[in-house]
């Protein structure tokens, strides 16, 4: 078969190709035969397209072939495009020929299965368009998490999996075995970030964390993609300013980038560029107020939980801002506020629809003898930190940082019900498999 010029379908369905010979390689979607011609939807990583194949319009074989093959066969086609209102996307091609690469079996997936089902083909089901629309809002969602720290001055470093301590508590570790000795797959690149801070002033980072969290809700996940940044010469204000910047930044690309598949994921584009800076803020305090008037009572000292993180953001379309957390519940690592001691310069920023909590940040503690004092409250030994502390002895600066959720952000931005879709293969506490 002679090879046309590859085009995507996502170029076809802009318009620019109509009256030109083209060849498209993908997936058969979906495929109905009606008398002397096949009606054949394909699929690439763009989207799909209708190519027309009639019996009398390419060989013989080629048009047998086409009646054999099922869905999710691997298909070449080549013809002309033209413009039909009848078909999806208001384009298709003509075939003049077409190969079947690969005459797949039987698709085990059909309507109504259920989650766990399609849980369990997962390595099969991300090839649905539900799923390849939100990769395509992942992929540049993370490239407009890259292009925000660079373009603000960040430096992009890699901190190691492999640790010998936690940064948010033992109860949440994954323990490994290192050649006969305990170690970690990291919860964050928290403490490795002040140590870079130190050195390169603004550095930020996108890579996996870990947590053994027994969390079986819609927003957990014991492997997800973290985006980190810490700064040096920096409080929680310059910091929060980034997280509110950041989250802004990705909304308005998606939107002007993915607008198709935003909207078939049932946001607006004008939804997500109205993410703008500032977010509404609140301190613990008051938000335990607004808790309080609605009914919601919550004792001193507690984490904001999923009930109440909807109760503060009922009715908002863009996230909140919730600072100053009581002392008692917050990491040895998180300053004290200097005007109130009971609480610490730390914040989250909490989006709507049931997601919660998409960033967690604080300025960091700079006094030696505050943080050893914590570390053996929280029953920790500083000994296990000591590499740690030593960035507390020489030249500690002011500083302060956060960590992000990307998969938290992706299941907002996408409006998904469950965060287990706003990555390809979910790890829970539940499963590991496919």
């Amino acid at each position: 078969m002679a090879r046309g010029p590859m085009v995507a379908i996502a170029e076809i369905l802009k318009g620019a190709y109509v009256g030109r010979e083209v060849e498209l390689r993908g997936w058969i979607y979906r495929t109905r035969t009606m008398g002397g011609k096949a009606f054949v939807v394909v699929r690439d990583d763009t989207g799909i397209l209708q190519a027309a194949v009639s019996k009398d319009g390419v060989p013989a074989e080629s048009f047998e072939a086409v009646e054999r093959a099922l869905i999710e066969s691997a298909v070449v086609v080549r013809g002309t495009v033209v413009a039909d209102k009848r078909a999806p996307g208001g384009y298709e091609i003509r075939a003049a020929d077409v190969k079947i690469v690969h005459f797949a079996e039987k698709f085990p997936i059909q309507e109504d299965l259920s989650e766990e089902f399609l849980l369990d083909v997962r390595h099969l089901w991300i090839r649905s368009q539900r799923m390849t629309q939100i990769f395509r809002v992942r992929h540049t969602a993370f490239a407009a998490v890259h292009e925000y720290f660079r373009d603000q001055g960040f430096w992009e470093v890699h901190p190691p999996m492999i640790t010998p301590a936690g940064s948010e508590g033992g109860s949440t570790l994954f323990e490994i075995e290192y050649f006969g000795r305990k170690a970690y797959l990291t919860q964050s690149w928290q403490l490795y970030a002040e140590a870079l801070a130190l050195s390169m002033s603004k550095v930020y980072y996108v890579g996996p964390s870990f947590r053994a969290e027994k969390s079986r809700t819609s927003r957990h996940l014991t492997e997800y993609w973290h985006a980190e940044m810490e700064q040096a010469w920096a409080g929680m204000e310059d910091v929060l300013k980034h997280a509110e910047g950041v989250i802004s930044h990705a909304c308005r690309r998606v939107a002007e980038e993915r607008p198709d598949d935003v909207i078939a994921l049932g946001r607006t584009p004008e939804f997500l560029k109205a993410v703008t800076p500032p977010f509404e803020r609140l301190t613990y305090r008051e938000a335990m107020d607004i808790l309080t008037a609605k009914g919601v009572g919550i004792e001193w000292g507690k984490d904001l939980r999923t009930f109440e993180e909807r109760a503060l953001t009922e009715g908002r379309t863009k996230p909140i801002i919730v600072s100053h957390y009581p002392r008692v519940s917050q990491a040895f690592y998180k300053a004290r506020d200097p005007t109130d001691p009971e609480v610490v310069l730390a914040f989250d920023v909490i989006a709507g629809d049931g997601v919660g909590e998409i960033v967690g940040g604080s300025e960091r503690e700079t006094d030696l003898a505050t943080i050893e004092a914590s570390l053996r409250a929280q029953g920790e030994d500083p000994k296990a930190y000591a590499w740690y502390l030593d960035l507390r002895r020489y030249g500690s600066v002011q500083h302060a940082g956060f960590g992000m959720g990307m998969e938290r952000l992706i299941q907002w931005i996408c409006k998904l019900e469950h965060i287990r879709d706003a990555v390809p293969f979910p790890r829970t506490p539940a499963r590991f498999h496919p």
